[in-house]
């Protein structure tokens, strides 16, 4: 069992599910993504997603865009996400997803991001703009490296589309529960529900839900039916507005969603 699903599994087992927190890496600098980072951990995260700035971003909302935006011009390079990895990997135990667009990962080399990722002590990664039938590449370096690999799903998927991601995925999948970009929202789609139970349909046996979470009841009411509830925007903000120890509260508070 890869290190992202065994830590999704004791939380399951225990009655709950899991947390996952994404952040950009180089926001607002590289040493206090870092920092943001292990405090996510420290405060109840238990699943790391960390974001590799880049230039198009088209499935993340305004506050992320933002702050990749400004992790960019600071002069972010993908090298820089690796030293991250294994500066965080290097304080928790918490298992690090890199959620990256493919194009930075083919530039850089697929083989050689694999492999530098392992040494880094990462777990695998997102990759939402990536399709199993287009990932040949990254299924021979992951299956090389054993690194995870998450793939998405949307309430759009066909039947088939789904099982394929579910037999490709290693970790969990990524169930995306509105249709569009991220960013928090008041309700999470009901939509997400219905995804999931498709996915349980297709097999899966662990199932993350991202897009829209904000709070920590939104984390309870994801988690009476998925393995696990993906936070990103409600954090990048945190951080955005009130640097690490707003970040730090603001994970305690999505914590609190998991505990019955």
């Amino acid at each position: 069992m890869s290190a992202v699903e065994n830590a999704i599994r004791v939380r399951t087992d225990a009655g709950s599910g899991a947390l996952v927190g994404y952040l950009p890496a180089g926001f607002p600098d590289l040493d206090t993504s870092i920092e943001a980072a292990v405090a996510l951990v420290e405060n109840g995260v238990d699943v790391l997603e960390l974001g590799l700035p880049y230039s198009d971003p088209v499935m993340d909302g305004p506050v992320i865009q933002h702050a990749t935006e400004i992790a960019l011009r600071n002069g972010f390079r993908l090298k820089h996400g690796i030293e991250a990895v294994a500066a965080i990997t290097a304080r928790v135990d918490a298992p690090v997803l890199v959620m990256t667009y493919w194009n930075p990962v083919i530039q850089f080399g697929v083989e050689r991001f694999a492999d530098e990722l392992l040494a880094a002590g990462g777990a695998g990664l997102i990759t939402p703009d990536l399709v199993p039938d287009e990932a040949k590449d990254w299924l021979a370096a992951s299956d090389r490296t054993g690194l995870d690999r998450v793939f998405l799903a949307a309430p759009s998927s066909s039947d088939a589309r789904l099982a394929q991601a579910v037999e490709k995925s290693r970790g969990f999948v990524y169930a995306v529960s509105t249709m569009g970009i991220t960013g928090a929202r008041q309700d999470v789609d009901s939509a997400a529900r219905s995804l999931v139970a498709r996915l349980r349909d297709a097999g899966a046996t662990s199932a993350c839900v991202g897009i829209g979470i904000s709070t920590g009841d939104q984390v309870r009411e994801v988690l009476s039916y998925a393995d696990g509830a993906i936070v990103g925007s409600a954090l990048v903000k945190a951080l955005a507005d009130g640097g690490v120890d707003a970040v730090a509260r603001t994970a305690a508070a999505l914590s609190a969603g998991t505990r019955p």
